[in-house]
């Protein structure tokens, strides 16, 4: 039994093997290319969001590249790119806005998302392996693809779900913060604009990001529940 088990075993440690790799390698990166963000109309709202989170700060961090992002790294550092900033700098996007964008990656951080991914990443390396193997004999030529679409339709879901959850804790913490939710989803009706819309023709299944008039509607259906339920 234990046998017929090793090569699964194997495609496990081989993805979680690669999800260190992958891990380290973004860890160097993040250290040779970022700064701590430092900023005079900004700084008041992190402290409300450390307030919200009774800690004495939520240090932020810039990093150095073009595309319009946010990242939560594994090691639990939240960062905006520098693509961001220069938006911010520019007027198009305010600081409540890229306030709320912390407080999505601080979901990511507080949910453990980054620990979810790595197992969820091995779990998937040794599906598609599985898959490509017993579509392989049935469907000769096409197995490997339709097992490559599967896996990544899951990888997709699992992903959308991590957004969802973010999302809403940034609501959370947002309002706790006296900020509201009004800049999250004022930030989501522009957001395709400021990064040219990567989605477009995708299917949303694929997508590891949900559309966004689903993330604006979870947004707002929250804040009502919410809001009736309050004392």
């Amino acid at each position: 039994m234990l046998i017929r088990l090793l090569p699964l075993l194997l495609l496990v440690l081989y993805g979680l093997a690669m999800w260190h790799f992958s891990t380290w390698q973004l860890k160097r990166q993040l250290d040779g290319n970022s700064r701590r963000l430092r900023d005079s109309k900004l700084d008041p709202y992190l402290d409300r969001l450390a307030a919200a989170l009774e800690v004495a700060e939520v240090p932020v961090h810039v990093y150095q590249i073009a595309p319009v992002n946010g990242l939560a790294a594994p090691d639990g550092r939240v960062f905006i790119t520098e693509g961001f900033m220069e938006k911010y700098r520019a007027g198009e996007v305010t600081p409540e806005e890229l306030t709320s964008v912390v407080a999505h990656e601080l979901g990511h951080v507080a949910l453990g998302h980054s620990r979810r991914r790595m197992i969820d990443f091995s779990g998937q390396n040794a599906l598609r392996a599985v898959l490509m193997t017993v579509l392989g004999r049935f469907v000769p030529f096409i197995g490997p693809w339709i097992a490559n679409l599967i896996t990544t339709a899951l990888a997709a879901r699992l992903s959308q779900r991590d957004e969802f959850e973010a999302d809403e804790f940034a609501s959370a913490l947002l309002i706790k913060a006296g900020i509201g939710t009004e800049p999250q989803v004022s930030l989501f009706r522009k957001l395709d604009a400021l990064t040219k819309n990567p989605g477009a023709g995708v299917p949303a299944w694929l997508l590891t990001h949900p559309k966004t008039p689903k993330r604006i509607a979870a947004i707002e259906a929250n804040a009502q529940r919410w809001s009736r339920t309050a004392p």
